[in-house]
Parts: C-alpha cells; sequence; structure tokens
C-alpha cells in the first residue's frame, strides 16, 4: 500500500467553482531549464482527481523529490520519498524532460509542465496522466522549503479555481521530514497498478466525501 501512496504526487481534482478573471496568465505554462529541475523539492501541497487520493492526501504528512541528471541529457532521475502515518517509503524512476515538459510514455501516459508563481524557490506543477480510457489531472506545489507564505498558496488556490478544481490540501509545514538512507524501490509499476484498480472508484469516492466533510 505504501508504493500506492505516491500517486497522490501526480494527479488533480475537478471542482464546480466558476474561474475568475485573469485565469490566462495563471494558467499559461513558463519555460524551465533542465538546471532549474534538479535539486532537492518539498511538497508544499496540491489537487487531485484519482479517487481516494483526497482521503489519502490527508494522511500524508511529508513528500520531497530529489531530481538528478543522468548521462543522457533529456533524462532525470527522480527519488521520491514520502511519510504516511509515520512510516517512510521511497521509490525512483526516469523520466524524459525536453522543452520545458516532462513526459513519461509507459506504463503510463503523463506530461508535465509548469506554471507561474510568485515564489522565487517554488515549482508549480500541472500534470495530465492517461492510463488505459481514464484520465487523471493534478496540480502541485513543491519549494526549495518546508514552507512558503500565503502568497503562492492563494495563488496556487486561484489556479486551482481557474482550472475548475477542488481546493488544494495543503501539507502541514511543521513535518518530521524522512531521511536520506530510505532505499528506493522502482516506482513506474506501483503507479500503474493504482491506475488500473478500476473496482476501486466507488468506495474510494465515498472515503474521498468523508474526509472533505470531516476536516472542513
Amino acid at each position: 500500500m505504501m508504493k500506492c501512496v505516491v500517486v497522490l504526487l501526480s494527479l488533480l481534482s475537478v471542482g464546480r467553482s466558476a474561474p475568475e478573471s485573469g485565469c490566462d496568465r495563471l494558467v499559461q505554462p513558463i519555460t524551465i531549464s533542465n538546471e532549474q529541475m534538479l535539486g532537492r523539492w518539498l511538497y508544499i501541497g496540491g489537487s487531485t482527481d484519482l479517487p481516494g487520493s483526497r482521503s489519502l492526501g490527508h494522511l500524508l504528512t511529508s513528500v520531497w523529490l530529489d531530481i538528478a541528471a543522468t548521462s543522457q541529457s533529456n533524462i532525470l532521475n527522480i527519488i521520491q520519498t514520502q511519510r504516511i502515518y509515520g512510516d517512510c517509503s521511497s521509490l525512483t524512476y526516469n523520466v524524459t524532460f525536453e522543452n520545458s515538459t516532462m513526459l513519461i510514455e509507459q506504463p503510463f501516459h503523463l506530461k508535465e509542465v509548469y506554471l507561474p508563481t510568485d515564489c522565487s524557490d517554488c515549482l508549480v506543477v500541472y500534470e495530465e496522466v492517461i492510463s488505459g480510457t481514464d484520465t487523471f489531472t493534478s496540480l502541485l506545489l513543491f519549494s526549495r522549503r518546508k514552507s512558503v507564505s500565503a502568497v503562492p498558496q492563494e495563488m496556487l488556490m486561484r489556479q486551482a479555481q481557474c482550472l475548475r478544481m477542488q481546493s488544494p490540501i495543503m501539507i502541514n509545514p511543521n513535518y518530521e521530514i524522512c531521511p536520506d538512507n530510505i532505499l528506493p524501490e522502482e516506482g513506474l509499476s506501483a503507479f500503474n497498478s493504482l491506475f488500473e484498480a478500476k473496482m476501486g472508484h466507488r468506495v474510494a469516492r465515498l472515503l474521498d466525501s468523508f474526509f472533505d466533510m470531516f476536516v472542513n
């Protein structure tokens, strides 16, 4: 189950709020270089439409990514480590990064672009994931620091509204970060297993509704 938790970081939710004015600027993809992607990124919060992801999002207490160059100029290696209910796990996988776009072709299709932020050391990620006949999207905020000011968080909220997504779930900044010495496992097969778990969609959506009511 710990392997499945990481899918939270690659998806987002569809909401019903009407988009506000100025959305064109807020959701226009920006240019970002390979070098700007490298290093450690700490997860601040996000929104997802994967069934069950919002309920798991309330239990997720920390996530960080280490992004490193490889011998191929268009391939990046990602180590992703997360803590849920006090337990840490880590995954590693390679992605293609070209023209300010991250791509995964197999075992599912993922396309990731980057949106504007008022934070100089933040990264706002917008993703589309296609698995079989299902399409999921995500809006995620990362930073070089454990916490950010209210300004980039409010901008993320506006971007979510523009994209007709549910309000992002933000992580409590007073968390204990997972250590670096966790041996990572190959991650993409775990991602795909959760995408293909169609039978759990109805129960997962009920769990999402319950957690949203409970925390709000």
